[in-house]
């Protein structure tokens, strides 16, 4: 019985993130802060400033970041990054009292099962190189939105509504289309529904986004299914019916660029042969 859980050991590649110190299982859902690394941090410093520039060159205020903390190979069908984020540009406070402008990271966290249960998530702001030091994969994919929902966009994040559309009930495996659980994608997909839709109603976000949203399918069969959560208590399927169907980069950058929403997807690749620490 056991093998036959391999689909719960996948998924929880899916979106999870904590700001602790992360065990093998946990190692894709760790922010660089205060987690183990997985890039080297003289390398992640060298690919969060490329990040920045690619980002900047496109003349993006905002955009939307996956990473991947596990290898391509260890994924389910249909997922290539773990986390995605907001990076949005602005004024930044150096620890001197000087301000510059750069990208700041607004996420979605699970909790560290100590301060916090691992079921519950919470926002936390923080910058590129948290983001990713936790990358396994030398690339990044990113969804560039227009110039006209980038503004709604930042005046929901500016607003009650961005807290508003967080859901504490945490599932690496969430329904889109139901308001039980939340990932770290399900939150920016909410966001994002609720400036293009303009409403904080999350009821009706929820039902919107039943409607129009066509999520990422994973294959579980029904035994799976059952016995998935003994393995990880973060991995829920009472909020599906039938068959599990998720947000990814995949499904979140279809939507909005088939519906005009987004201008770009893109993926940026290290470059390593600009680290100070390449050939090491």
């Amino acid at each position: 019985m056991i093998p036959s859980l391999k689909y719960a050991l996948t998924a929880l590649a899916l979106c999870a993130c904590t700001l602790t110190p992360a065990n093998a299982l946990d190692s894709d859902q760790a922010s660089g802060r205060a987690a183990t690394a997985m890039m080297a941090v003289e390398d992640a410093a060298e690919f969060s400033k490329q990040i920045e520039q690619s980002l900047a060159a496109r003349g993006a205020r905002l955009a939307m970041v996956f990473r991947s903390g596990r290898d391509r190979s260890d994924l389910p069908d249909g997922i290539s990054y773990t986390h995605g984020a907001f990076w949005v540009y602005q004024p930044i406070q150096k620890a001197d009292g000087t301000t510059i402008r750069g990208y700041a990271v607004y996420n979605l966290y699970h909790g560290d099962g100590e301060t916090l249960p691992r079921t519950k998530s919470f926002l936390e702001q923080d910058f590129p190189l948290d983001f990713t030091v936790g990358s396994t994969v030398d690339d990044v994919g990113v969804i560039l939105l227009t110039p006209e929902m980038e503004q709604k966009v930042l005046r929901v994040m500016a607003s009650p509504t961005y807290a508003a559309m967080h859901v504490p009930d945490y599932s690496l495996i969430s329904n889109a289309g139901d308001a039980r659980y939340q990932n770290c994608n399900e939150f920016m997909l909410d966001v994002i529904a609720a400036a293009l839709w303009e409403t904080d109603d999350y009821a009706q976000i929820k039902a919107n986004l039943a409607t129009h949203f066509e999520p990422t399918k994973i294959d579980a069969g029904l035994l799976k299914r059952l016995f998935a959560p003994v393995v990880d208590e973060r991995l829920k399927t009472s909020d599906h019916e039938g068959r599990i169907e998720t947000v990814s980069y995949g499904s979140l950058a279809n939507f909005l660029i088939s519906n005009g929403y987004a201008r770009e997807r893109l993926t940026i690749t290290f470059d390593r042969s600009r680290s100070a620490i390449a050939g090491g």
